[in-house]
């Protein structure tokens, strides 16, 4: 978990306010300088990941839910020589799901 923005701004302030350097920074907040480095330059902690899906291929996973649509997520992840994880990360990062019938037979 990363550092809030209001705290990172008062960290960095404090800092110009009392004339501080990093090392003396580092050492009073228990921060790490490099950390402290990578705040002058980019303030806002990062909220998004832009990587793109490394193990499963969107259209081939598109596909095979069009293909096997009742198909339990193990059964996609042999076919697709990947864990069962991987699909459910995969289906939520395409916003996928399928609702269960809550109505008992």
């Amino acid at each position: 978990m990363g550092y809030s923005l209001d705290f990172r701004q008062r960290i960095l302030a404090y800092k110009e306010k009392h004339g501080l350097t990093f090392e003396q920074t580092s050492e009073h907040f228990s921060i790490g300088i490099r950390t402290l480095f990578r705040w002058v330059n980019k303030i806002e902690p990062c909220t998004t990941r832009k990587k793109p899906a490394t193990k499963v291929d969107t259209e081939i996973l598109l596909n095979d839910l069009e293909l096997f649509p009742d198909d339990y997520q193990w059964e996609r992840a042999l076919r697709l020589g990947v864990t069962q994880p991987a699909i459910h990360y995969a289906l939520k990062r395409l916003k996928i799901s399928f609702k269960k019938n809550t109505v008992s037979s």
